[in-house]
Formats: structure tokens, sequence, C-alpha cells
């Protein structure tokens, strides 16, 4: 578990057992971090995961306040949670998403023009790397075009699907995880210097990892949930 985890589960038992109800403030950062034992940059990185899951809210200039819900109702609001640590049906969805977009990128590649090659790498250094929904949002850009080089309308369909499935997952990496923002951009890096010398093994190896990252990623979040002794880790966590 990471720190940013472990400060998103005690903030999550503080509402849960009823010390913060709903529409209370929580302490200032330096005070609630104190508290915690936890750093200040964990305990901000935690009320920035959770207000991106509507348990807390921020207001600027003022606080941050737990929201509107009932202690009793938070299962519910954190089911993102739930999703990834003890439903492991993401897992099955990132199987099918790293097969099918390995061979995505393996048909893009013979087919692929330098415009949009060009494109891809415009995709890649437009990032903000500081906004995880920007990171995202370019993320799933990214992955449509490449389909759609294809040529394959049926697959690219799939793909946005599958894509869309798993935000949440990548919003929830990008917050909680160090560097995985930096390793996501190297990764469509690779993917495009592929690309660009129309290599299809190379391509679809290229795909398969960076993709492989993310559901190992969450397939550790299982493990760990579960009490298993978690992979060890390949991807610089």
């Amino acid at each position: 578990m990471s720190l940013t985890d472990e400060a998103v589960a005690k903030i999550r038992q503080m509402i849960a057992s009823g010390e913060l109800g709903s529409g209370d403030r929580l302490p200032p950062e330096k005070e609630l971090s104190e508290q915690l034992g936890l750093s200040r940059g964990s305990l901000r990185e935690a009320v920035k995961a959770l207000e991106m899951i509507n348990v807390l809210s921020v207001r600027r200039g003022d606080g941050t306040y737990v929201t509107s819900l009932q202690p009793a109702m938070l299962r519910d609001a954190v089911s993102f949670m739930v999703e990834l640590q003890r439903d492991s049906s993401i897992l099955d969805l990132m199987a099918v998403r790293r097969v099918l977009e390995a061979s995505a990128a393996a048909l893009a590649a013979p087919r692929i023009t330098e415009a949009q090659v060009a494109e891809l790498r415009a995709n890649v250094d437009d990032v903000d790397p500081d906004d995880v929904e920007d990171v995202v949002g370019h993320d799933m850009a990214f992955h449509h075009l490449i389909a759609e080089v294809g040529g394959n309308g049926y697959l690219t369909g799939l793909l946005d699907g599958l894509a869309s499935s798993t935000v949440r997952a990548r919003l929830w990496r990008g917050i909680t995880q160090k560097r995985s923002v930096e390793r996501t951009l190297n990764e469509h890096r690779s993917i495009v210097d592929a690309l660009a010398i129309g290599d299809p093994r190379l391509a679809e190896s290229a795909m398969i990892v960076h993709i492989g990252g993310v559901e190992n990623w969450i397939r550790r979040a299982v493990l760990d949930e579960s009490g298993a002794v978690a992979e060890p880790s390949g991807d610089g966590e």
C-alpha cells in the first residue's frame, strides 16, 4: 500500500467511524497530518483522490469538507475503491484491453503516415504532467488515434468502450502512484517510435508493456486488499 493509499484509508476510517460527519470540515492540513502520522504531501494527494470520487469537497479559501453523504452511504460513494480492491473483474477488462490494444498497434504500424506520427508525438508533448485528468484525456485520444490508423472500425469501437470503462482506475493510479505519469509518457514515446519505423512486432510489444503496467498495478491493489503477498513491482514503485 502506498503512503497516499494509507492516507486515503485513514480518512475513510474517520468518516466511517463517525469521527468526521457529513458536512464537517477537516482539521487544518498540518494538524491532520500530525494526527494521522502522515506527511503533508501524502495527505494532500489523499484529499485530491477523495475529492475525485466525491467523498470530500475542497472549497478554495475555506477548507475541505466531508460531502453530504451519510456514513452508511460511504460504500456507495467509494464504489471505485471496491471495484479496484474487491472486484477483480476490472482485471478481466484490462487483460482484454491489453490483447486488443496490442493488435491495434500491430495493425497501425505498416499503415501510419508521417502526419499521424507527428500527431501522436504532439499528443505526448502537449500533456500537462501535473494535471492527471489531462494526462488521462490525452491517453484516451492517443489510443483512439492508433486504433483508427489500424483501419478496423469494430476494433476501434471496442477499444473506446474498454478505455472508458477503465478511466477511473487510471485517474486513481495517476494520483496515488509516484512517477506513473512519467512512465505513461515514456511508454507512449516508445510506442510512437515503434510505429514510426513501421515495425508491427515492436509496436505490439511496446503496447503490451504499456497496458501491462496498469494491469499489474491493479493486480497488486487486489492482492493487497485480500491480504495476499503482492507481486514484485516492475514499474519503479
